[in-house]
């Protein structure tokens, strides 16, 4: 079995954690990370043996920064996971092999990751493939930008060819729009405070895929009707509609959330110069 801790953040998580507790269940050390959830999300935790740590929740990358810091894991290295994220037999083996023979030098692993809507994976409509910095030494990294985190570290990063598995509408269609009503909110402010900034135009063509995103969306960002490109984008450029409805539907609803993104810049700009909405 491979030697990983495995470190969850919930809220609210119970209709989705047993899932991701059955898919780690090879480890000996699960940490749940909880900011005070009010179902029965550390009930669940607790009868399945994980330990439940709990912080009240500011933003993503400063929950994650404590959990990595002040948690003390059995291993050396952890897998940070989502309670809608599960880890197959194939990665579980993929990592057991790589931890072991990993240097001192490597501090990081990348991942890719299999979106599922309607029971399919979203191949090409969901943006594949997008690396997500999931396996790691919690001493040697940082973690930054409050959505959609980005982790900093001193060392060697590699990349695993398995994937993970999300079930974002688990919860239904309700509790996306629930929840990307929220994102949308934390990333126009985010958005706002980086257009500010300069744009290193070269970022776009890195070779790191987490430069690159950022310069991208930078870069899209500045661009005239957006969320529609957004949509032409995954359903024609990258053949969304090989992903049949389900590519369909998932490709309106991240047209739909590039707008509450747009529509929420504005309305911060109108405020920062005292103009009514």
């Amino acid at each position: 079995m491979p030697n990983i801790s495995i470190l969850i953040l919930t809220l609210n998580e119970e209709q989705n954690l047993p899932g991701c507790l059955e898919s780690v269940k090879w480890s000996d050390d699960v940490v749940v990370f909880d900011s005070f959830s009010s179902d029965r999300t550390v009930e669940i935790a607790r009868a399945a043996g994980a330990r439940v740590v709990q912080r009240r929740f500011d933003n993503y990358a400063s929950q994650r920064n404590v959990s990595l810091k002040e948690v003390q894991f059995k291993h050396p290295w952890v897998f940070v996971l989502d309670a809608d994220e599960r880890i197959p037999e194939e990665l579980k083996e993929e990592l057991g092999r790589t931890v072991s023979s990993a240097s001192r030098d490597m501090t990081l692993f990348r991942v890719r990751r299999k979106d599922m809507f309607f029971g399919r994976w979203l191949r090409r409509s969901g943006g594949y493939p997008t690396w997500f910095p999931r396996v790691l030494r919690p001493d040697r990294v940082l973690v930054e930008r409050e959505i959609n985190e980005e982790y900093h570290t001193d060392g060697q990063i590699g990349m695993l060819q398995e994937h993970f598995i999300h079930h974002p509408f688990n919860k239904g269609i309700a509790f996306w729009f629930d929840r990307h009503n929220r994102y949308s909110t934390m990333e126009a402010e985010a958005l706002l405070r980086e257009t500010r900034e300069r744009m290193y135009w070269f970022g776009v063509f890195s070779r790191d895929p987490v430069v690159r995103r950022r310069n991208l969306k930078q870069l899209a960002f500045r661009l005239p009707c957006r969320p529609l490109l957004v949509f032409f984008y995954l359903y024609l450029v990258r053949f969304g509609f090989l992903d049949g409805m389900p590519g369909y539907h998932f490709c309106r609803l991240r047209m739909t959330y590039e707008c509450m993104i747009d529509l929420k810049v504005k309305e911060l700009r109108r405020r920062g110069n005292g103009l009514p909405v």
